[in-house]
């Protein structure tokens, strides 16, 4: 292990006993999440739609795999490619689809329990890594066959390999290509990953670190910019298809994006004034920045370029975790100043408390309820509900997904308005035939099965949709309607032919 240096008016432990106590930090919280991620991982057997984008296009060739690239998705491209040899390896369903995201849920938690363990002590960097791992969102997207836990891992490792060379007392030439080498992979698997260097650049700045600690960070960064470059370019080109669903942060995004910064500046708030740290990084220094920095900066941004989700800055929750679990480190050690009876009693009513607020949110995020829609209940009541040969239209087109990720109900059916497959066109829901066309091949069915979205969502503008709309409303009769999570499934027929 590297030397520490000491801070201007503090004293540094000896190096080895933080080496042997940094695994307990780790272990302990990676088992946690290991088994709160695989607790109800699949989710009452269903699946949303982003999650069966990834299915369904990380079973296709990898021909076919970047054709599609090339149209749309780039940002992705990588998470596809693992998830594609996850499947070509074991193609064992929801499990498959969801226990890289639990994995890579286990490794952050073990670095941010690395981290608080560095910056604030065994038992803080513990608590950090179990807050991180119990915290609602975190145990939502650990079950969530999408690339964002595995973006948080890498951002994660990637802010303990800064950590370690800050503190080295030499160049630290390993430390610097370990950071740079995670975050350009973390980048490559969302490309927002790359604002944790804004981050990392502020809290070097708060830390008033040497002129060469900020050399070596503009190279390693620099080196993670350029290698990303070519994944923003292309995904610049399509950003009007993969974000031109999104408007800009509402009120509401605000609120909630300000009340965690505040609990986050508060929670740093309650550590002043506490023991020097072991490092020339603050816990504070580090966790503030990482918090606030690349949510606020990707909001800002969007109030111009709508680009903000939450999720796709969801590593900011390694901030919000490491505050907390160092406010709770403090807080153990005033309770053992109690006598044992009262250490007990509190012990239990911290036990309890936690177990009241969080076990609803964690049976929550587990539900079918937790997600927009559900691709698997709208199957299934397809699948009920449909005869073989009827058409089937899809209102608005990107609903295809829905049965894309199952081609024996899919097939059954007569897709009126497509006119290239997803495959052959490398795209992610096909192309569709122009207005007339679509118009004539409704006309010439009897019975139509329409996949639309619940009453009260916008409509789509373009001819296609209208013709679909138009068509039904004027030539065929309603014989039934089915709601299912985030869809509706209406079937229509000619005049006398509903079913009595």
């Amino acid at each position: 292990m590297d030397p520490v240096r000491t801070l201007p008016g503090g004293t540094t432990p000896p190096a080895a006993p933080r080496a042997r106590a940094a695994p307990v930090a780790s272990v302990v919280p990676a088992g946690a999440a290991l088994a709160l991620g695989l607790w109800g991982i699949g989710r009452q057997n269903s699946m949303w739609r982003d999650e069966s984008v990834t299915y369904q296009v990380a079973h296709r060739s990898l021909g076919d795999l970047w054709r599609l690239l090339h149209h749309i998705d780039a940002v992705h491209g990588l998470y596809y490619l693992l998830m594609h040899a996850v499947f070509a390896g074991w193609d064992g369903g929801l499990l498959a689809l969801r226990l890289p995201s639990t994995v890579a849920t286990a490794l952050a938690a073990a670095g941010v329990g690395m981290i608080g363990a560095r910056l604030a002590g065994t038992r803080a960097g513990t608590l950090a890594g179990l807050v991180f791992a119990v915290l609602p969102v975190i145990q939502q997207y650990a079950q969530e066959g999408r690339s964002y836990a595995l973006v948080t891992a890498g951002v994660t490792w990637a802010t303990y390999f800064l950590l370690r060379a800050v503190e080295a007392t030499g160049p630290g030439r390993r430390w610097w290509t370990a950071y740079a080498l995670v975050l350009a992979l973390a980048c490559w698997l969302h490309e927002f990953a790359a604002l944790a260097v804004v981050a990392h650049g502020l809290t070097l700045w708060w830390s008033r670190v040497p002129r060469p600690v900020w050399r070596r960070l503009s190279a390693a960064s620099t080196a993670v910019l350029v290698s990303v470059l070519p994944l923003a370019l292309v995904s610049a080109g399509q950003s009007g298809q993969q974000l031109g669903w999104l408007g800009r942060p509402g009120a509401a995004a605000w609120f909630d994006f300000l009340v965690i910064a505040g609990v986050g500046v508060l929670l740093c708030r309650l550590l002043a004034g506490g023991r020097a740290g072991s490092a020339p990084v603050t816990l504070t220094a580090l966790a503030l920045p990482l918090l606030i920095a690349p949510t606020g900066l990707l909001m800002t941004v969007s109030l111009v370029k709508p680009w903000y989700v939450d999720r796709y800055v969801l590593y900011g929750m390694v901030g919000s975790a490491l505050s907390a679990g160092a406010v709770l480190d403090r807080a153990f050690a005033e309770r053992y100043r109690l006598a044992p009876a009262a250490r007990a009693l509190t012990a239990l009513l911290l036990t309890v408390v936690a177990v009241a607020v969080l076990l609803p949110w964690s049976l929550a995020v587990r539900s079918p309820e937790s997600r927009k829609d559900d691709v698997v209940a709208v199957v299934h009541a397809v699948e009920r509900t449909a005869h073989t040969g009827d058409g089937v239209l899809f209102m608005p087109a990107r609903r295809r997904e829905w049965l894309l990720s199952y081609p024996s109900v899919y097939g059954r059916l007569d897709d009126l308005a497509l006119a290239v497959s997803p495959r052959a066109s490398g795209t992610l829901q096909g192309v569709e035939l122009p207005a007339a066309d679509i118009r004539r091949h409704i006309l010439a069915a009897r019975r139509v099965i329409a996949l639309t979205d619940p009453a009260g969502q916008p409509l789509d503008p373009f001819p296609q949709e209208e013709v679909k709309r138009r068509t039904l409303r004027t030539d065929f009769r309603v014989c039934s309607r089915i709601e299912v999570r985030g869809a509706r499934i209406v079937v229509y027929a000619r005049p006398g032919h509903c079913p009595r």
